[in-house]
């Protein structure tokens, strides 16, 4: 038997969630990001290992691991902003002393998976624009093969990447008003 609990958030708490991811990202502000990176993914691999995981936080890893990937992609060249809201979340849920302590039987990670699931409303253009991206690059590998002029690899990927670049700033620019940051 399952249960199902709903709250909501209000603008109020929204700004009580934004204030922890600046904080968090303050602390670390001299952190290269490949060592943040590190640090999620090593957490990640931990939080795998720790038996047994409730669902809600299982359901929301492969998400995490979609926004790694995003932000390490160096084809893709996320935008500073979406960088540094991911490199806030990422610092905020490796911090096993965030909120509510990791260590809390159940609920530990619930305050990590509230910001994980911000984080993904907020970035739904970016990430849908980086899926499209992903998609292009695969199929253009696929057609061309290896054989393809590095230049010309690179020039299709640029244009179209600028593309969704220009996409998502228009869509994200219409839904700034209930962002998070």
């Amino acid at each position: 038997m399952s249960m199902r609990i709903s709250f909501e958030l209000t603008d109020r708490d929204l700004r009580f969630f934004r204030k922890a991811l600046r904080q968090s990202r303050e602390a670390v502000r001299d952190a290269e990001e490949s060592e943040i990176i590190d640090a999620i993914r090593d957490v990640l691999e931990e939080i795998r290992q720790s038996e047994p995981l409730p669902d809600f936080v299982g359901k929301r890893i492969p998400e995490l691991e979609s926004l790694i990937s995003m932000l390490a992609d160096d084809e893709w060249c996320l935008p500073e902003a979406d960088k540094e809201r991911l490199l806030a979340t990422f610092v905020y849920f490796a911090d096993p002393e965030d909120i509510l302590p990791d260590d809390i039987p159940v609920i530990g990670y619930l305050d990590d998976v509230i910001m994980i699931e911000l984080a993904v409303r907020e970035l739904v253009h970016v990430r849908e624009a980086y899926e499209d991206f992903c998609e292009f690059r695969d199929e253009f590998e696929r057609k061309q093969g290896k054989a393809t002029d590095p230049v010309i690899r690179r020039d299709r990927l640029d244009r179209r990447r600028q593309q969704l670049h220009q996409r998502m700033r228009r869509r994200s620019s219409r839904q700034k008003k209930s962002s998070l940051w």
